[in-house]
């Protein structure tokens, strides 16, 4: 069955533009919104115009449960008109590793079967974090990106400062995530302590590199969305100029302002094109419903 001459031309400039790695990453950064942050190096935050770290060396848990799911829809547009192209899967239990009590957050991102003719992505990626404060454990990745494959164990020693991966062993400041563990902890920020414009700073490891990141807070608003109007705490992060993004804060995510602090919207500006993510589905929220619905 031939596609519409719009949405075939758009996913082949998905295809041509070597969007391969990155439609994974964009799954993610819908959930997330934070792993696809794109990282931003050590210098492109200065020191004196950052505020005091939200605690991500102490961080409670109160926004999200054991047994959360929430799905997410991706989409793409390059000529003006957004065509889902692939979905994201959040889930989140409690398990044990190495004998202690951890949260088990899985993200599972894949593009359409309708569009796996054109270019097939099923990318896993896993995070084990404390439940006392949310620090990383254990992260893996599993990537199947058209014919590219590829598979990445890290494992945090958060007494040493060290993450193992199967190639080396790095050392890492005080309290570095994951990129999964981030999103996680993003959530959980209280956002009351800071002011519109303000910027909250964290560190990641990904790629066997640790990069310095930060989200700027954005304010207060109501978006519209599947299951209504709601009141959003809108976020910026950073992005960096490469392939996929043009860079700076181009990305906007907006969380349920309420004690779930669920993603319900994405968008950014691509280098071709824009993508946007929007919560579809959800259950086992930590708070019965969302009750920052307004409508």
């Amino acid at each position: 069955m031939k596609l519409p001459m719009t949405i075939g031309k758009q996913m082949k400039i998905l295809k041509d533009t070597r969007m391969k790695r990155n439609l994974a990453i964009l799954c993610l950064i819908a959930a997330t919104a934070l792993s696809a942050l794109q990282v931003a190096q050590k210098d492109s935050i200065p020191a004196a115009d950052l505020l005091e770290a939200a605690n991500f060396c102490g961080m409670k848990n109160t926004a999200f449960s054991d047994g959360e799911s929430l799905t997410i829809k991706v989409y793409y547009s390059a000529l003006g008109i957004y065509v889902q192209a692939g979905t994201l899967t959040l889930t989140t239990n409690q398990t044990t590793l190495n004998g202690k009590p951890v949260y088990h957050a899985k993200a599972y991102g894949r593009t359409l079967s309708s569009y796996d003719w054109i270019f097939k992505v099923r990318d896993s990626y896993e995070t084990y974090m404390t439940t006392t404060d949310l620090q990383s454990q254990k992260f893996v990745r599993s990537v199947q990106e058209g014919k590219y494959t590829s598979n990445e164990n890290y494992t945090f020693n958060n007494t040493a400062n060290t993450v193992t991966s199967s190639n080396k062993t790095i050392k890492v400041p005080d309290c570095t995530l994951d990129v999964v563990a981030a999103v996680y902890n993003a959530r959980n920020i209280d956002y009351a302590k800071y002011s519109a414009g303000q910027k909250i700073p964290f560190t990641i490891v990904i790629d066997e590199k640790v990069h310095n990141l930060y989200i700027r807070y954005a304010g207060k608003e109501t978006v519209s969305t599947k299951f209504g109007k709601f009141k959003a705490i809108k976020v910026k992060p950073l992005l960096v100029k490469g392939n996929t993004f043009s860079g700076g804060e181009k990305m906007t995510i907006w969380f349920s302002d309420d004690g779930n602090r669920v993603p319900l919207r994405i968008e950014s500006a691509l280098s071709v094109g824009s993508v946007k993510a929007d919560l579809m589905g959800y259950s086992n929220l930590r708070y019965k419903d969302l009750n920052s619905r307004v409508n």
